[in-house]
């Protein structure tokens, strides 16, 4: 056989040298046969070990979507304070039908900034400030959630500058009629008949003390102890229940019992003064002002059906029943109680309550079947969660927020920071089925394909897009081939 080895001219820096000393001569001298084999010989690892075929192996493996490789944990909260990028996903931002909440909201802000007293560049400072806090994902992540609750509460207070005639009449007869036909009997005038100092004390503490602290205490309990992606979805509900519930005050006034106490069914007109009702006992008994004041200054002193202290309560309850059920019998409890209190006090009728408790039913219903986190019960804190479920209907799941008082915004493909997830059966095992998937689960969840629906998430909405733990592919090859995926 011909020697295919190549030929040089021998030169003084291609002249051969001598064998290296840990090389036999053996090893090293021609051989006819295999033409490159001094090259081979005298390399010490001619084939990596990376390169190296190794021996298959039928493993279960967690398939990782490209969005997971830049995503962080879903307890994790933004620290970034740049706006320009911020400005940039505003821009390319392609907007749904769920930004109509957006318009809600900042019309709501644009009525209360006309209506208030001029002072423009006090005015101009606070949206200045506020398009600051937006912007910036360290501080949106808390203020945009929240914002509907802020509006909410300068919606109120600023509900008193309304021009008495563009106001419309107040109903001074309608809630105690419907009182008498639905329950044959007025019950706030039955309860407040008898009023003794033990039963002022235990009425004004949900009334006067829990109303206006427990929406605190309720958030920060989400916070810590439910899923990531709660607080975000209670904040919402919380602000746009109390917004409508405000509105539908103003559209539609009535007296409250206390009015039918002092001025009997006489018409009702704008100017007249509030009344602390029951909560003027307190005053005297502690000897200090605080109710006296501000109930008789209120802005809406008409401001009867719906009661929000009803509402708040009930949509109250229901978040933290969902989120820790073991204390279901307190929460329902602490509603009863502040409705018989609201009564009892001369501030509302039963029908008020009522009329807010369906409200907030509603509110919780839409937030828990599309966006509100499935709780994990075995979970104890949110730090503990590695992924989190979203909505009563199985789809691809989608997690996470950024934490606090409004925390953090999810959203399924297609929609905005309302839509904070969906659920999917890949990752149903919080709820007790079994590794491979629920037993509703299809026959064919470990085949190797990967779920084609894509969801992407972006910074102004502060999407997160994370995939659950559950298994849903096979790999076939090495151990070292082997690299974890999370299916998108």
């Amino acid at each position: 056989m011909p020697d295919f080895s190549p030929v040089l001219p021998l030169t003084a820096s291609s002249a051969p040298s001598s064998p290296p000393h840990h090389l036999s001569t053996k090893a090293t001298s021609p051989n006819p046969l295999l033409p490159l084999y001094n090259l081979a010989a005298n390399l010490k690892n001619p084939i990596p070990a990376k390169f190296k075929k190794a021996k298959p192996s039928l493993r279960l493996q967690r398939i990782k979507s490209k969005d997971e490789s830049t995503a962080h944990d879903v307890t994790k909260l933004q620290t970034s304070f740049a706006i320009l990028p911020s400005l940039k996903e505003l821009r390319n931002r392609k907007w749904t039908v769920w930004d109509l909440q957006h318009a809600v909201t900042f019309g709501c802000l644009a009525f209360c900034l006309l209506i208030t007293p001029s002072a423009p560049f006090l005015k101009s400072a606070a949206m200045g400030l506020l398009a600051v806090l937006l912007l910036m994902p360290a501080t949106r992540q808390f203020f945009l959630p929240s914002l509907p609750i802020w509006v909410y509460l300068f919606y109120f207070f600023a509900s008193r500058f309304i021009a008495p005639e563009y106001r419309p009449h107040i109903w001074v007869k309608v809630l105690p009629a419907l009182e008498n036909v639905l329950y044959g009997a007025n019950l706030s005038n039955i309860l407040s008949s008898h009023t003794y100092t033990i039963l002022d004390i235990i009425a004004w503490i949900p009334y006067g003390l829990g109303h206006f602290a427990l929406p605190l205490v309720t958030t920060v309990m989400l916070f810590l102890f439910a899923a990531p992606g709660t607080t975000p979805v209670w904040a919402r509900a919380f602000g746009y229940m109390s917004i409508l519930g405000v509105t539908i005050q103003i559209l539609f006034p009535c007296t409250p019992p206390w009015y039918e106490g002092l001025h009997g069914l006489e018409p009702a007109h704008y100017g007249m003064e509030g009344s602390p009702a029951g909560l003027k006992r307190i005053d005297e008994l502690f000897g200090v002002d605080m109710y006296t004041t501000s109930f008789t200054t209120a802005p809406v002193p008409f401001g009867a059906f719906p009661s929000l202290h009803g509402g708040d309560a009930v949509l109250e309850a229901l978040f933290l029943q969902y989120c820790f059920p073991r204390f279901r019998p307190f929460f329902i409890g602490y509603v009863i109680w502040i409705a018989w209190s609201t009564m009892y006090l001369n501030h509302h009728y039963a029908i008020d309550l009522v009329g807010g408790g369906i409200i907030a039913a509603i509110t919780y219903y839409i937030a828990r079947t599309k966006w509100l986190p499935r709780p994990q019960l075995d979970k104890t804190t949110r730090w503990e969660y590695e992924y989190v479920e979203f909505g009563d209907r199985p789809r691809v799941a989608l997690d996470e927020e950024y934490g606090g008082m409004g925390l953090g915004l999810l959203q399924r493909r297609g929609s905005d920071e309302w839509t904070l997830g969906s659920s999917s059966s890949f990752d149903s095992m919080s709820r007790g089925d079994t590794l491979c998937g629920s037993s509703s689960s299809s026959p064919n969840i470990l085949s190797p394909t990967t779920p084609s629906d894509d969801h992407h998430g972006d910074l102004w909405s502060k999407v997160r897009t994370t995939s659950p733990r559950g298994l849903t592919g096979v790999a076939v090859g090495s151990e070292e081939e082997q690299r974890e995926v999370y299916a998108r």
